[in-house]
């Protein structure tokens, strides 16, 4: 093909086009910050991550103006580097973004892209520390009865167990990954992966080899290599799964095959779900149970929607909420609130979601804005969002990251969160 070739021209064209367009969003997105947000920051990475999640807990320091989280994140290299699993601190300011009586629209640091009242002397997210891992990092999720224990998902197949607090806090250069659990038996990637919060220690994952397999680290004895899973449940190549917040006989898993599976661990069949339903019309990608109303459940598909289901009827999908425009990769509830949830695509948006404006009357002009449901667009990222988590203590603060190696922490404006709080009972969708 020659170099004057009119497709690659035309190619090279849209690809000039599509740049152009990412950049004047992300120009308007930066003027209306002030407006949309009450805290928002901007942290490069090094290399993409493809997963983060908040820890649960908090420090507040005396005389600083600043409380300190933690998250969890991971490298995607892609052998050009060593990989590692990351611990960063984010330093949220105290008392909101209004702090201190100054408008919100004088503590916006265009330079920084950061919204809130804090000393600009230190930085707002710092990695704390750095273990490392073998290959990228998928995913990683910490155990909810013990956070120090840190589950991720390889892309050679394993799932690693990582305990924090007996590593160093920088990896040593070439150094060799060394977690203190192995789970083995899935030899394909994958990035699903869930630990139940009833039973501690028990974890799955979701693998492209067809196959979640379900281990208890528990059982796990010093000195032991790896371990075995308890059971594998084959029913589709899976990419998400996730336990059910009060049965822990129970998860969800859905697939490349675009259907939704229900499993109950104490069946003897271990490959035929208690409950399936084709959810969507593309591969869905992603599956959450609401937490605060256990027989609900949402889904994230490439067909660029998200479904809420009803575990007791699941033949019947309750919505589908359509906003996205590219394949939703990841869901997530809000720990705070029954009724809302969010959504991260390729389409570099992370919407958020308010079940109960559900069929509510909207004007015209709103109507063009999007569904009544629809609360609030993030769209400070410009590039595909790979994760997203709601912080468990800072309410209405999520955390996304992006292939444009961006991590960004951000809290949607009380102004646009004042009305959907104002009811927050999902009473009407049981």
């Amino acid at each position: 093909m020659s170099a004057d070739d009119p497709i690659e021209v035309g190619e090279e064209l849209s690809a000039a086009e599509h740049n152009q367009i990412v950049n004047e969003e992300y120009k308007i997105w930066k003027k209306n910050t002030p407006f949309l947000y009450d805290t928002v920051i901007t942290h490069a990475l090094t290399w993409p991550s493809l997963t983060c999640q908040w820890l649960p807990d908090c420090e507040s320091p005396k005389d600083a103006d600043y409380t300190v989280h933690r998250m969890v994140l991971g490298t995607h290299t892609s052998g050009q580097a060593d990989d590692h699993l990351m611990i960063a601190e984010v330093h949220l300011p105290k008392g909101g973004a209004e702090a201190g009586g100054r408008e919100i629209a004088e503590l916006y640091d265009e330079d920084r892209q950061e919204l809130g009242s804090h000393t600009k002397s230190s930085a707002r997210i710092h990695v704390k520390q750095t273990i490392n891992h073998k290959g990228e990092v998928n995913r990683a999720r910490y155990m909810p009865q013990n956070p120090h224990m840190i589950a991720t998902k390889t892309v050679a197949g394993p799932v690693f167990v990582f305990d924090i607090t007996k590593h160093e806090s920088r990896a040593p250069p070439k150094g060799e990954c060394k977690p203190n659990i192995v789970l083995t038996g899935q030899n394909k990637e994958g990035y699903g992966l869930s630990w139940s919060p009833v039973k501690m220690g028990h974890i799955l994952s979701a693998s492209e080899d067809t196959t979640v397999a379900h281990w208890d680290v528990n059982a796990w004895e010093k000195g032991q290599a790896s371990m075995t899973p308890l059971r594998k449940y084959t029913g589709h190549s899976a990419y998400d799964v996730d336990w059910h917040p009060e049965h822990d006989y129970m998860f969800a898993s859905v697939g490349d095959d675009r259907k939704l599976m229900i499993w109950d661990t104490r069946d003897e069949n271990a490959s035929k779900p208690s409950q399936q339903v084709e959810g969507h019309t593309a591969e869905i990608n992603a599956v959450a149970f609401a937490p605060s109303s256990p027989n609900l459940l949402i889904t994230g598909s490439s067909d660029q929607t998200i479904g809420l289901w009803d575990i007791r009827k699941l033949s019947l999908k309750l919505h589908s909420f359509e906003a996205h425009t590219d394949d939703v990769l990841q869901v997530a509830w809000s720990p705070h609130s029954p009724v809302h949830f969010a959504s991260a695509a390729g389409d570099r948006r992370v919407n958020v979601w308010n079940l109960d404006a559900i069929g509510a009357e909207q004007t015209p002009d709103d109507a063009e804005d999007g569904p009544p449901e629809l609360l609030f667009v993030h769209g400070g990222h410009t590039a595909k969002v790979n994760d997203l988590s709601w912080s468990p203590i800072a309410k209405w603060h999520i955390a996304t990251t992006a292939e444009d190696n961006i991590l960004q922490v951000w809290e949607p404006s009380r102004h646009i969160r004042a009305a959907a709080e104002a009811d927050v009972s999902a009473m009407d969708l049981e």
